[in-house]
């Protein structure tokens, strides 16, 4: 069997963490969602700024676009990506519909610009979903204090929505608290939960990069790890147990822990140590081109994620006693990513210009 296929019955979906119209119209997305399974796409300002600027196939449409003087930049760019989005959710459709909506999802990102800001954040999701125009699109919002306020709100209105840029425990409790905040609203108000998806971005490999630099050898390249395994076991309390069990009986789905940040960067790890070692039930993994080519050649796919569950809660408490607080580092990677996603999209903004 495929090796990425093989993840498949252990319950855990792979996306691909890319998009782009070479990648639509060469066939190649199709190619990965029949050989692999792959069940989503993830997309974020980055990944578009590398598109545009590399794939011929925008130039026509960027020179149209800019020959209209009144777009702004931010305009101009949601027109060239949103056919993409929208082609993606037509290719991922039969998928979406198979699975009763439990797969199939492609992620639109609002602008990183708009992280401190409730108000906008809910109006730039509000009309990107209505663009976007599709039952399977996901509006991504980064999990500052106003992006989990907004989401509560979008969750209460049925907009799917990827809450990214967790990279701590307390953090990821506030995303839960939101959804299930916004589902019980929803409830409330008489309206259907059952076609509501939203999942929980954590990020991997920025928690040991900065983490490994503070932390003795013997704890080095642990610490995402462990710290996704403990998310998990937080997620089986709150959405197996009592606190959901309502929710969950009127149609609701639990909140999928999505493992985000996949490619390793210390080339002294395995190149699959993200996902190799976080396979399980209930959950995503979004995996760059790079990490799933190398986990189709050479990954193992076996259910790992709820194992060794006593040993990474000690590398929880050893990295503690090292001095390290996990939670203001959460906080510190939270800020960086905030400002890497302000610098792709700047620079995306310049190419729409």
């Amino acid at each position: 069997m495929n090796r990425v296929r093989a993840i498949i019955p252990f319950g855990q979906r792979i996306w691909l963490d890319n998009l782009s119209r070479e990648l639509i119209a060469s066939g190649e997305l199709a190619r990965l969602l029949a050989d692999d399974g792959i069940a989503g796409v993830t997309s974020n300002p980055a990944i578009f700024y590398k598109a545009i600027a590399s794939d011929a196939r925008y130039q026509d449409d960027l020179a149209r676009l800019k020959a209209d003087a009144g777009l702004s930049a931010e305009a101009r760019y949601e027109a060239l990506v949103v056919p993409d989005i929208q082609a993606a959710c037509d290719l991922l459709a039969p998928l979406y519909a198979k699975t009763d909506g439990a797969d199939g999802y492609v992620s639109l990102e609002v602008s990183p610009q708009l992280a401190c800001d409730e108000a906008g954040t809910l109006a730039a999701a509000r009309r990107l979903w209505a663009e976007v125009d599709r039952a399977n699109a996901m509006i991504k919002i980064p999990a500052t204090p106003e992006g989990i306020r907004a989401f509560e709100v979008l969750t209460r209105e049925g907009i799917n929505v990827n809450i990214t840029l967790l990279f701590s425990l307390p953090q990821v409790g506030a995303v839960w608290d939101a959804y299930i905040a916004g589902l019980s609203a929803r409830h409330a108000d008489g309206k259907p939960l059952a076609h509501i998806k939203a999942v929980a971005s954590f990020f991997l490999s920025r928690v040991d990069s900065l983490l490994d630099t503070q932390l003795p050898a013997e704890l080095q390249g642990k610490a995402a790890v462990s710290l996704s395994k403990a998310a998990y076991a937080r997620y089986h309390e709150r959405f197996h147990g009592e606190e959901f069990a309502a929710l969950k009986a009127a149609g609701a789905r639990p909140q999928y822990l999505l493992w985000a940040s996949t490619g390793t960067k210390n080339k002294a790890y395995s190149d699959v140590i993200y996902v190799e070692s976080l396979i399980g039930d209930e959950t995503i993994n979004t995996t760059p081109d790079a990490t799933l080519a190398a986990f189709r050649d050479h990954g193992v796919a076996a259910a790992t994620l709820a194992t060794g569950m006593d040993e990474a809660f000690k590398v929880l408490r050893d990295v503690q006693a090292a001095g390290v607080d996990i939670d203001a580092a959460g906080e510190k990677l939270q800020a960086d990513g905030l400002k890497l996603f302000d610098d792709a999209f700047d620079a995306l903004l310049q190419l729409t210009a």
